[in-house]
């Protein structure tokens, strides 16, 4: 009976239900994973160690992705047989090789190499294996379809971007798990929408394991980093609903963002990126340093020094997000030359707004 019951049951008729589901059970298994981290992180002082960058002043558990990578595989696991399981199995590859890069690093050292090639490795499992690329520019610069080997190399550069990208804005508590949480969930409706339900499994899952970790991570008792583990198993998620979101938009004329899927994916994941590139630009040609050395010149930062406590510098950053995205989502009708132009005029400048804050006294 009950395996006529699995063998009739489509997830498809059932979607809401489907994430529902999905999104309990991945939350479920993070938060029962954070407490025994915790106490071990403890037990075997794996701590962060606070220094002159750190805006924290104790030690502190840095292996939170731990707990986001097991809500994640489990729900992939159990209902990967209802699902596309080429899929689920390569992203489920690819999230286990940076987890375990990420762990390394996490409890010793990884040279910046190690961690490139295993970049490289779990993108193009998904890139060559699903042949999930970004085809062309949707006519940006006149660009429209690229040679097969220039849309594999521009897809890899776009995974490793915003995986360091995203790396890089885990500055203060709550701010890389809350940007991942406006995205994962707007990836979520958007690949509902476009009958991928396997895509939107993965998304909302990850939802789940994020509100689990945000609880943790801005605990003042049981506080909890994602550490490079999280921050490497999560941006690669981020990667992997970007360029899947802009493949199936380029693939299907007849999709409502057919050619502003690349506006759109922009405005998701605009503070990493607009961020990462101010850092750069400050690094390399300011203080004329190797733009990998760690500073405290984020725009995150830059709320700290205005007085502003985490929550609110948080709250701050993800609401001028989540208005870009707003925006961006008003403006599909615009030729996407005139999208991607005025995205970046308006979210830098509403990005400028920190620079302009009075210290609060």
């Amino acid at each position: 009976m009950i395996q006529q019951l699995l063998d009739d049951f489509s997830p498809e008729q059932h979607s809401l239900l489907w994430l529902l589901m999905a999104f309990v059970l991945a939350f479920f298994i993070a938060s029962q994973s954070f407490p025994t981290i915790l106490y071990v992180a403890r037990k075997k002082h794996l701590m962060d160690e606070p220094d002159d960058r750190s805006v924290h002043s104790t030690h502190t558990p840095t292996l939170g992705g731990i707990g986001i990578f097991l809500g994640l595989v489990v729900v992939m696991t159990i209902v990967g047989a209802f699902l596309n399981t080429k899929v689920l199995l390569l992203v489920m590859g690819g999230l286990t090789v940076l987890f375990f890069l990420g762990l390394k690093d996490d409890l010793t050292l990884l040279s910046a190499q190690k961690k490139f090639l295993g970049q490289l490795f779990s993108a193009l499992l998904l890139i060559v294996f699903t042949d999930t690329r970004i085809i062309g520019f949707s006519t940006i610069l006149g660009i429209d379809v690229l040679p097969y080997w220039v849309s594999v190399g521009f897809t890899l550069f776009v995974y490793i971007l915003i995986i360091n990208a995203y790396n890089l804005i885990d500055g203060v508590d709550g701010l890389a798990g809350t940007i991942a949480l406006c995205a994962s969930g707007i990836f979520s409706y958007l690949f509902v929408m476009a009958g991928d339900l396997s895509l939107a499994t993965i998304a909302i899952a990850l939802c789940g394991s994020l509100i689990a970790f945000l609880r943790k991570n801005f605990s003042s008792k049981q506080k909890l980093f994602m550490g490079d583990t999280g921050s490497m198993v999560v941006g690669f998620l981020l990667a992997v609903f970007t360029v899947s979101f802009i493949h199936m938009a380029q693939s299907d004329a007849s999709s409502d963002y057919y050619r502003a899927a690349p506006a759109l994916a922009l405005a998701l994941l605009f503070y990493p990126l607009i961020d990462t590139l101010r850092i750069f630009f400050i690094r390399l040609f300011v203080h004329k340093t190797s733009p990998f050395k760690a500073d405290k010149n984020h725009i995150h930062h830059r709320f700290i020094q205005a007085g502003f406590s985490h929550l609110a510098t948080t709250l701050s950053i993800s609401g001028i997000n989540i208005l870009i995205v707003t925006i961006a989502f008003n403006l599909t009708g615009l030729y996407l030359d005139n999208q991607i132009f005025s995205l970046l005029v308006y979210g830098s400048v509403l990005y400028l707004i920190p620079f302009g804050i009075k210290k609060i006294s």
